[in-house]
């Protein structure tokens, strides 16, 4: 076979090869690395003359990578790696002079709690830094870290992960909220929720599957002799407090969250005891010496520190 010429190849062809490795489609992988669709289909066109393989054909439900590129993808993401490493300047990651893309997963809370000041000192620092913010399952967000699918990740941890890296955004508690003008929570002669007014309300929770908070409020209520009325999943905090302004249906959620739309919802007490509510900042290990990881981690920990405090200030 003839010796193919490295000045055909280039990192941005790379960064194509791996995007699509990691999306398994054109339009995901287009997503994933702020450009268009021809842009990834003209990049893979050139990878396919380069390395003299298909690389990726296509299914029904996007791309498969042939046997080819299976073997060549551990290699481009070190490759990768390690370019990205050499273009950190010695002192440390400068967003100014960056046009990285980082990836962060995290519920519509987070997003509302860090995304928009973190936006705004980048604009303000001249940062050419893309951030593309996805949410996630819960259950699978440690791998997905692993892979390299996010570089950070924002969760709900009743127990800190052992499995990656992690350091706490801020700690609250659970409260019931409820739409205002409820007609059976916080009426009466004791107001607030009885434990029976809250088992027999039909209950809206946050469905990205197995849930450890739902599997605790129900083994809690299992010893108390109870059980819940469990009847919508959802997968956002917006979504449970639209269908609680306009429905009877109650929701066990942190604190700060039902604060943020105090003007739709009423918040009590739980009627029993359960442990506080804790969000993380997430990471993989190896990217402790990935210098812009750690910029993002800690800018995302700087701001929640403010948000925290807003909050409190808010709540008083």
């Amino acid at each position: 076979m003839a010796q193919r010429d490295i000045r055909s190849l280039d990192v941005g062809m790379l960064r194509t090869f791996d995007a699509l490795m990691r999306e398994r489609s054109v339009s995901r992988a287009a997503t994933r690395l702020f450009l268009s669709q021809p842009a990834v289909s003209a990049s893979l066109n050139r990878l396919r003359d380069t390395f003299g393989d298909p690389l990726f054909t296509r299914t029904a439900h996007g791309v498969e990578p042939t046997a080819r590129a299976q073997a060549l993808a551990g290699q481009v993401e070190r490759v990768l790696a390690d370019l990205s490493a050499m273009l950190e300047p010695g002192e440390g990651f400068d967003p100014a002079a960056s046009q990285r893309i980082f990836r962060i997963s995290g519920g519509d809370y987070a997003s509302h709690l860090l995304l928009p000041t973190l936006a705004n000192e980048l604009v303000a620092c001249g940062s050419r830094v893309r951030i593309y913010w996805e949410t996630s399952s819960f259950l699978t967000l440690t791998e997905r870290l692993r892979k390299g699918d996010f570089d950070i990740a924002v969760l709900p941890r009743l127990q800190p992960p052992s499995d990656c890296e992690s350091a706490l955004l801020y700690e609250d508690r659970y409260v019931v909220a409820v739409r205002r003008g409820h007609p059976t929570m916080g009426h009466g002669a004791t107001p607030g929720v009885t434990l029976e007014a809250f088992c027999a309300s039909p209950h809206v929770f946050l469905g990205y599957g197995s849930s450890a908070l739902d599997d605790l409020i129900d083994q809690v209520l299992a010893r108390l002799g109870h059980t819940r009325n469990m009847s919508v999943a959802m997968t956002s905090f917006g979504q449970i407090v639209d269908l609680l302004a306009q429905t009877d249906h109650v929701a066990v959620m942190p604190l700060r969250v039902a604060d943020r739309f105090r003007d739709l919802l009423a918040v009590h007490p739980l009627p029993f005891e359960l442990q506080g509510y804790r969000s993380v900042v997430c990471w993989n290990r190896r990217s402790n010496s990935d210098a812009g990881v750690l910029w993002l981690k800690d800018a995302l920990l700087r701001i929640g520190r403010i948000g925290r405090s807003e909050s409190t200030a808010t709540a008083a």
